[in-house]
């Protein structure tokens, strides 16, 4: 039986990701900081593994990975833990621009090292990471969460590379707004919102964790037909036309 690891499994992707895992036969480990949403998942999926985790705490981490492994091997890591936290840069606080970085970039190195040597048991092993369309192009009242998505990219290429080495994969999925509970009870809502609008559910995003999971996919994949043509764009038109696009978007 085939392991997952999720991280941010007790709602949106992360919990589409581990209903959807589970139901297809793997062995889900469920983690997150809500610990009694996180039960209450593991509840409804037999035999699945849960632990409450702060994946800022590099040893608990460790832990989590080591424990679930149960001397053997996990096959897929998914970074799936993060925050966002929209509106003018100078409008949210010090720590809450901190908080973005630490659990969406330095707490996927944390499971990424931590999973690493368990990685290494698996004959088909893959870390997928939660990336987004904001990695494209830095978006106006998402700034310090498309700096984390930015990272989250770069790391993802160097790993794709070095740890493809040593048989693992590492990819990325890079979806647009997706209904989420994080998108949808924000106090704050960006003119883009509403302008691109909110058009992708938590399954559009799974169907594409899936497909990374058992198949060799890109090193980047993206979600949905609007993030698709802005890409193309980039690439198309000449250099500053995404800016421009964003500029027009994202006006009062």
């Amino acid at each position: 039986m085939k392991r997952i690891l999720i991280t941010g499994a007790a709602s949106g992707i992360g919990l589409a990701t581990a209903r959807h895992f589970h139901d297809n036969g793997w062995r889900v480990g469920l983690t997150d900081v809500n610990d009694t949403a996180l039960a209450q998942l593991a509840a409804t999926l037999n035999h699945s593994w849960h632990r409450r985790l702060d994946v800022t705490d590099s040893i608990a981490c460790q832990h989590a990975c080591r424990d679930f492994a149960e001397d053997g091997c996990i096959d897929v890591l998914f970074n799936c833990a993060g925050i966002l936290r929209m509106g003018p840069f100078e409008s949210i606080s010090a720590e809450q621009h901190r908080q973005i970085i630490d659990i969406n970039v330095t707490g996927l190195i944390n499971m990424s090292l931590a999973a690493h040597p368990f990685l290494q048991e698996s004959r088909a092993a893959a870390v997928i990471n939660m990336s987004s369309a904001s990695a494209l192009y830095g978006v106006p009242h998402f700034a310090s969460y498309s700096a984390s998505k930015f990272a989250v990219r770069s790391l993802t290429e160097a790993l794709n590379i070095e740890w493809g080495r040593q048989g693992i994969r590492v990819v990325d999925i890079m979806p647009p707004f997706v209904k989420t509970p994080m998108v949808e009870q924000a106090s704050f809502r960006p003119p883009i919102l509403d302008r691109m609008g909110v058009n992708l559910s938590a399954d559009d995003v799974v169907a594409k964790v899936w497909q990374a999971a058992n198949e060799k996919v890109p090193v980047h994949n993206p979600v949905g037909l609007s993030f698709k043509l802005l890409k193309l764009l980039d690439k198309a038109l000449p250099s500053g036309s995404t800016r421009l696009l964003l500029q027009f978007l994202s006006r009062d």
